[in-house]
């Protein structure tokens, strides 16, 4: 389970909370912010690493594949409600945002039993503009108009894929079975999942 791909989902997984850490205690300040926007893209940059490495080497896991959407969650949900409890992100948009991602955990749960549905070029989409997002509150503060416009734009994409997901999501559990190309977890009779990228991709970005 240990591989290099999973140890860094799981180091992104840690800096959640020194993420919050820094935001809270010095979010308020130009210093702060650098800081936290060091670990959070430092962080970012281990999601698209992570990703890549596991189909490059052949080793995307059902354990990565689980995790993987579970750290990325963590940490944007962590920068939103910091960065909205400091005024640069709209209240509403962190409520939207984090609302859905709740509903498609609690979806994922659900229908865990037959697989987990790979990765969408939507879901990484929406993994983008949320970054940015946040990039950008971080980077420029000041700037409410542009920011609030961006977090508009981040709340249609977040909806959109969340009903995307939401569909497959009903066709798995009808189908009683694994829908091709799902990523099995022990106990379950979903297929492998193909490596090298392409439409086998494993890792989930939901």
């Amino acid at each position: 389970m240990w591989t290099l791909p999973n140890a860094l989902t799981a180091l992104r997984l840690l800096a959640v909370p020194v993420l919050g850490a820094v935001l809270v205690t010095a979010g308020d300040r130009p210093d702060g912010r650098v800081l936290a926007l060091t670990v959070f893209v430092a962080a970012s940059l281990t999601d698209a690493a992570d990703g890549w490495l596991a189909r490059r080497w052949g080793q995307c896991t059902p354990f990565g594949a689980f995790v993987d959407p579970i750290a990325d969650k963590a940490l944007v949900a962590t920068a939103l409600i910091c960065q909205s409890q400091l005024g640069t992100v709209p209240w509403w948009a962190t409520a939207v945002v984090l609302g859905r991602e709740a509903a498609v955990t609690a979806l994922r749960l659900t229908v865990l039993r037959y697989g987990v549905i790979p990765a969408s070029r939507g879901g990484k989409v929406k993994t983008v503009v949320q970054t940015a997002l946040i990039v950008l509150a971080l980077a420029e503060p000041g700037w409410g108009e542009g920011v609030a416009v961006v977090a508009a734009g981040t709340v249609v994409w977040t909806v959109v894929t969340g009903v995307d997901y939401f569909v497959k999501a009903a066709a798995l559990a009808l189908a009683g079975a694994p829908l091709p190309g799902s990523v099995a977890l022990a106990g379950t009779p979903a297929q492998a999942p193909q490596q090298g990228g392409g439409e086998g991709i494993s890792r989930l970005a939901s």
